[in-house]
């Protein structure tokens, strides 16, 4: 198996930035992990790569009804948990066959091992919050294993 890439974004509460096509360049898929606040948004990300998202606590019902509270995503040998709030998680990572588990809500981006699965936060590329970053990540898949990077953009 080659490198594939994932893009991965949350908490854009509407707002698309156009340096998301720099940064998601060349990605193989893109995961955004809810408070998508807008459907332009997805479809922006589409335009990019094919995009997998789930609904966030501050999404409106049309988003609600197109997308779903978790997903699980299988990309190349890779299983994928996708939920906006960690304390919606209903399954247990290490004992599902999850190798990543992502995540948002908190703004946060954050990187953590916990029972052998990695969770990520990618924090938030929605407007800029007082001492937050504004952030994505990308995450490399291969056989050597998983590499998760953030990335700061500037607001």
């Amino acid at each position: 198996m080659s490198v594939k890439t994932i893009g991965v974004i949350s908490d854009t509460h509407g707002l698309f930035r156009d340096v998301l096509k720099d940064i998601f360049n060349g990605v193989d898929l893109i995961l955004h992990a809810g408070d998508i606040g807008d459907e332009r948004v997805i479809h922006e990300l589409n335009n990019i790569a094919h995009t997998v998202a789930v609904y966030g606590n501050t999404d409106n019902i049309n988003i609600r009804y197109n997308y779903p509270k978790t997903k699980l995503v299988s990309f190349h040998e890779c299983n994928i948990y996708l939920v906006h709030n960690l304390e919606w998680l209903d399954v247990v990572p290490s004992t599902a066959d999850i190798h990543i588990v992502i995540h948002g809500h908190t703004h946060t981006p954050e990187i953590t091992h916990k029972d052998g699965v990695l969770f990520l936060n990618p924090g938030s590329a929605g407007h800029k919050r007082a001492h937050k970053p504004v952030s994505v990540a990308i995450v490399q898949v291969s056989k050597k294993g998983i590499t998760p990077r953030l990335i700061e953009i500037e607001p």
